[in-house]
Parts: C-alpha cells; structure tokens; sequence
C-alpha cells in the first residue's frame, strides 16, 4: 500500500521546483553532450590522427588514447608506481567527478520519479536505470585506459541509459505536474 501522493498534485511552489531543477540539469547535461561531441567523436573520427586536446583545448602531449576509439594501445613507460601514472590520476579524477555529479542527478531524480504515478516496479527501474548506465560509463573509462582503447564503445551504451531515462523522466515528470488535470492541482 502507497501513501505519496502523485506528483500532480503537488502545491504550485513544489512543481516550480522540481521544474526548474529538471530544466537546469537538462542544460547541464547538454552541455556534456555539447563538450563530447567537440572533445571525443569529432577529434576522432575528423582530426588530424594525434591532434587529440585536453580539456582546456590544448594539444594533448600525452594522448594516451582519451576519446580516440582507435588508437593503439600506448607504449610501455618507465616503471612508475601505478597510483602516480598519468592515466590512473585521470581515470581517478574522472571517476570521482562524474560519481558524484551524474549520480546527484539520477539521487534528485529518482526521489521525484518516486512520486510518479506509475507502478512500483516502473518505478524502480526507471531509479535504478541510470545508475547502472553510469557505472557501465565509468567502467568503460578504467577499460578504456588500462585494457584496451576499444573500451570506449562503453560510453555509448551507458550514456545512453542515463541520458534516455532522464528524458524519459522529465517528460513524465513535466507531463504529470503540468498537463495530466487534477482537480488539486493548486
């Protein structure tokens, strides 16, 4: 038995809320496509082979196969403990921004979708959903990095869970709140 009530009834001050939140990472989130786009697939698939950039748009020195999916895998370096190479920090740092940023996204989002009025097994898929895409999206960076360039495929599938339930998401949030009449509706 379920006690919460539909997201479409919410007061007009929670609806604002949630809509603007919704609206807000939208943009953020369009803007990762947006930095992807320009940073990994045109760089790899029209760039100059070995012209891949940072994130700051420099020319790469190191290019140890970030966003080229058919790079060759790098030559052995001098021996350097594994925590101080090049490609553990970036693939730490990576990890640890994209955990906690994406993932604070689908916390935000799964505590709204709670309020849908779908099933509970709808429900829980569409919360569980995007965290499994990110972990496939983070695990394809380690891949990517200390297996085998080809890994980047990953991204693809795991990208693609999260960015489509958070559309999936926003459009039955949005439609629930707005457009589905209620006679509570405030």
């Amino acid at each position: 038995m379920e006690f919460l009530p539909s997201i479409g009834v919410w007061p007009l001050p929670g609806k604002t809320l949630v809509t603007i939140i919704i609206l807000m990472m939208a943009i953020g989130l369009g803007g990762a496509l947006a930095q992807i786009i320009v940073h990994d697939i045109i760089p790899t698939f029209w760039g100059e082979k070995g012209q891949m950039t940072t994130d700051m748009g420099v020319p790469d020195k190191n290019n140890f196969t970030r966003g080229d999916i058919f790079a060759t895998i790098p030559k052995a370096k001098k021996a350097a403990p594994f925590y101080k190479t090049d490609e553990f920090i970036f693939a730490l740092k990576f990890t640890h921004i994209h955990l906690f940023g994406i993932s604070l996204i689908f916390i935000f989002m799964g505590m709204a979708v709670l309020f849908l009025d779908l099933s509970p097994g709808v429900r829980t898929w569409l919360i569980v959903l995007p965290f499994i895409g990110v972990a496939i999206d983070l695990a394809s960076v380690w891949l990517k990095v200390f297996v085998h360039p080809g890994f980047f495929w990953l991204h693809i599938p795991g990208g693609g869970l999260f960015g489509v339930v958070f559309v999936i998401d926003s459009v039955m949030l949005l439609s629930e709140m707005w457009f589905k009449g209620s006679p509570l509706r405030q």
